[in-house]
């Protein structure tokens, strides 16, 4: 079964057309439908944990978290706290396929890997999609983070391998559950394709939104102890740590 949106003959021709923002609908004066003022008032992320972006009262420092327990991920590469706009944007996108929004989130997105990667943040050669169970997708309809890695991939000309990482476990939701019960929770859960050729490269996961990080940390792991050489993480918005006392303990 064939679930996801065709790249062909979507709704983006006005990407090609003169720009209206998607939240104010005034005009847009970039290459995408958002305008200046619009993108000013994004929540965008200020100091944050050097490894895994949770957000910090000060830059330069690393979370209690990943000293505790240091993540099999490299770095996460990520725009924007969890907050409005962004949240109602992913969740419009997310479950009300409202693909509009996911492109444009994308192409902002792009943007600002563009940026980290000219002040230093080394260039992947790979995106991976973090993938979806095969009864969430068909539920769905299709996967959020293949369509955003697949779009992100355009605007960084870089690789979409979609079919490397596979979910074989349709495990429980994670919503409800904490940091340690999700990490519990997605043992085993996911697997390589046969024949998946992750040695020695450095490849970037694709998802939309950051929370615990245990699913990122899950298929880091898969792909280090297959051979890559760095996995680093790309993602729309980060959620902060329920419990303020843990963000504080840093170093």
């Amino acid at each position: 079964m064939h679930c996801q949106p065709h790249d062909k003959n979507q709704v983006y021709i006005w990407l090609k057309n003169k720009q209206t923002c998607l939240l104010c609908d005034e005009p847009a004066e970039a290459d995408i439908p958002l305008c200046t003022a619009c993108e000013t008032e994004l929540p965008w992320l200020g100091d944050q944990c050097r490894t895994c972006a949770l957000p910090l009262p000060a830059a330069g420092l690393t979370c209690g978290g990943c000293l505790k327990d240091p993540p099999a991920f490299e770095q996460v590469a990520v725009p924007w706290g969890y907050g409005f706009p962004v949240d109602s944007l992913i969740t419009r996108f997310k479950h009300n396929a409202k693909w509009p929004f996911g492109h444009l989130l994308a192409d902002v997105l792009g943007q600002f890997l563009h940026y980290r990667f000219d002040e230093g943040l080394p260039r992947p050669e790979a995106l991976l999609p973090v993938p979806l169970a095969d009864r969430r997708l068909r539920r769905r309809g299709f996967n959020q983070a293949q369509m955003l890695a697949r779009w992100l991939g355009k605007r960084l000309e870089l690789p979409c391998e979609e079919g490397t990482l596979r979910r074989i476990l349709d495990t429980d939701a994670q919503q409800e559950l904490n940091a340690k019960a999700r990490r519990r929770n997605l043992r085993n859960a996911f697997a390589l394709a046969p024949g998946a050729a992750v040695e020695g490269r450095h490849l970037a996961l694709v998802d939309d939104v950051l929370t615990t990080g245990a699913t990122a940390h899950a298929l880091a792991r898969l792909l280090r102890d297959a051979g890559a050489a760095r996995v680093d993480v790309y993602c729309l918005a980060r959620t902060p740590k329920p419990d303020p006392l843990q963000a504080l303990r840093v170093a």
